[in-house]
């Protein structure tokens, strides 16, 4: 099936499916803002029949679109991309049906990320679909640009492995990585999604700070495969994520073994160099390093380093929005990149201050 192509000097009419979670409702945001597009569809599960402003009075007057249920043909009808931002595992068969009909569709759920079925099957379930893996292409803009101009299936990284991956990429890009990584990561607890769970309840959350799922958290594999493809050789890591007491926001610290011993202004260039032109990317100078508050509310990767001559590591932080770059933020800058648009369209805001 041929990859439809957009005329970038019209409006385009998207759809968003599950604009009710966090990630949903955070494309609403920021698409509000964006001239080029016109929002024609809005779908919930649970809220059907009512105005997404009844859900989130935040958008009263600025969007008040009834909530409908997912029907593959209207939404193609009455659109020509679609952000499907469903739960994993339900994604499969919408984006499937949409694909069918013609459309772009960027996926934000964990469903297209892994290129291998038996590697899917292992972290989650079977694939339902495992024949549309090869052709979905992982939305990692600053990797993947050329691929994701094509592509009919975006597959939209996690919010973990951009923070991590933009972190270590130049570094595996110019085979320096002597050992294995540790990953050490915290998440403000919208990256678990709109959910209801006691773990996430405000008693269980609050002045508390938690690891889970160490080592076998499922964005570990997300985050291998794209390591492995810049290395151009197999990449394991040690990825241990923790919760924080925060609304939004990820602090990635990465303790990285070198070939040669490093120097911090010849890694700092070769970071520059890496990014040179990206308009999303902060590289901090040597030894000061980004928080989630330099990020926050903003489509930027901050990323920060230090050598430690003692133990001989490289510490490399870097904050997203996990709601924004790691997730509707990002989603934009490809639906910008495939519609010929500059990709800073609708995400130019700096961030929240305070």
């Amino acid at each position: 099936m041929s990859t439809p192509h957009f005329d970038p000097a019209k409006k385009i009419r998207v759809a968003v499916l599950g604009a009710t979670g966090y990630a949903g409702v955070e494309l609403i945001r920021i698409l509000l803002q964006h001239s080029r597009v016109k929002l024609a569809v809005v779908t919930s599960q649970q809220y059907v029949g009512k105005r997404i402003s009844d859900v989130y009075p935040a958008l009263a007057d600025r969007c008040d679109m009834i909530l409908d249920d997912i029907q593959a043909d209207k939404v193609a009808a009455e659109s020509d991309i679609a952000f499907t931002a469903l739960p994993h595992e339900t994604s499969t068969a919408v984006v499937a049906s949409l694909i069918e009909r013609g459309r772009r569709v960027i996926d934000l759920s964990a469903d297209f990320r892994l290129h291998n079925p038996e590697s899917y099957g292992h972290w989650y379930h079977e694939h339902q679909r495992p024949e549309l893996l090869s052709s979905a292409v992982y939305g990692l803009t600053e990797i993947h640009r050329k691929e994701i101009t094509e592509a009919s299936l975006i597959a939209n990284p996690g919010c973990y492995p951009t923070g991590a991956v933009l972190g270590l990429a130049p570094l595996f890009r110019h085979h320096l990585v002597q050992e294995t990584v540790v990953i050490d990561a915290k998440s403000g607890v919208t990256g678990a999604g709109r959910s209801s769970v006691v773990e996430l309840s405000f008693s269980e959350v609050n002045e508390n700070f938690k690891s889970y799922n160490i080592g076998v958290h499922r964005h570990t594999p997300e985050i291998e495969q794209e390591l492995s493809e810049i290395a151009g050789e197999g990449v394991s890591v040690l990825f241990a994520p923790h919760l924080l007491p925060i609304n939004r926001g990820i602090l990635s610290t990465m303790y990285v073994k070198l070939r040669p011993t490093p120097d911090e202004t010849a890694v700092a260039e070769i970071y520059r160099e890496f990014y040179k032109g990206e308009p999303f990317i902060r590289i901090r100078p040597p030894g000061r390093f980004p928080e989630t508050k330099d990020v926050r509310g903003s489509n930027d990767c901050a990323i920060g380093f230090r050598y430690d001559p003692r133990t001989e590591k490289l510490i490399v932080i870097t904050a997203i929005d996990n709601l924004v770059k790691g997730a509707a933020g990002q989603a934009i800058q490809n639906l910008n990149l495939i519609c010929g648009w500059p990709e800073t369209y609708g995400l130019q805001s700096s961030s929240l201050i305070p």
